[in-house]
């Protein structure tokens, strides 16, 4: 069971008080695009990245409370202003709170792999989450997979391009082991550093 953390961060909100799918712009102080992490871990990748898109609103979630509260504080040593984070589940989260067509960027990192093949369909990113979640990317919205899980990222890459409503940005790659600009989280330079591959995926709304 997890210690919930008190988080009282001016950027957290709870999920009881999340906003309505049109409610964004008013909680941000700013109508921006709007861009989504899902599984923020403890901050460092979506920290950067906003620094690099400032005029871009950030919805950082996780399902554990110490990441959100770490995500947090590092938003405040780093003066991001323009990330909310939250600690809610993912699939339930978007249909309730983000609004379809909208999102700029869907950024998802290192998701739990479930190595064992019989938990395999616990998976986040399958081809049901793809699907559904491109009613959610606006057109040209990227989306962004990275995994260290050999298994899981050649999965994805080959089961995407079969998926209609996507263009490949790697093309003619199916994944790469770098990404040009692309912030690499501290688990991911955790995993490099011991000489593993990370598999990165990268395709847009059409």
């Amino acid at each position: 069971m997890q210690t919930m953390i008190k988080i009282s961060s001016p950027y957290f909100i709870s999920p009881e008080n999340l906003p309505e799918p049109e409610g964004w712009s008013a909680a941000f102080g700013a109508d921006r695009p709007l861009a989504l992490e899902i599984g923020c871990g403890v901050g460092d990748f979506i920290a950067n990245t906003a620094v690099d898109c400032p005029d871009t609103n950030i919805i950082a979630i996780d399902y554990y409370n110490k990441g959100c509260d770490s995500t947090c504080r590092r938003l405040e040593r780093h003066g991001v202003t323009n990330v909310r984070v939250s600690r809610v589940e993912a699939r339930e989260f978007i249909s309730s709170h983000i609004p379809k067509n909208s999102l700029s960027a869907v950024y998802i990192n290192c998701p739990d792999p479930w190595p064992k093949k019989r938990h395999r369909k616990r998976r986040l990113v399958n081809r049901w989450f793809v699907e559904f979640i491109r009613d959610y990317l606006a057109q040209d919205g990227a989306l962004f997979f990275a995994t260290d899980f050999e298994d899981y990222g050649i999965d994805v890459a080959g089961m995407m391009p079969g998926i209609a409503g996507f263009e490949n940005m790697l093309h003619p790659d199916l994944y790469r082991h770098e990404l040009a600009g692309y912030h690499l989280s501290k688990y991911m330079k955790k995993f490099m550093a011991e000489g593993k591959h990370i598999y990165f995926i990268h395709y847009r709304k059409i």
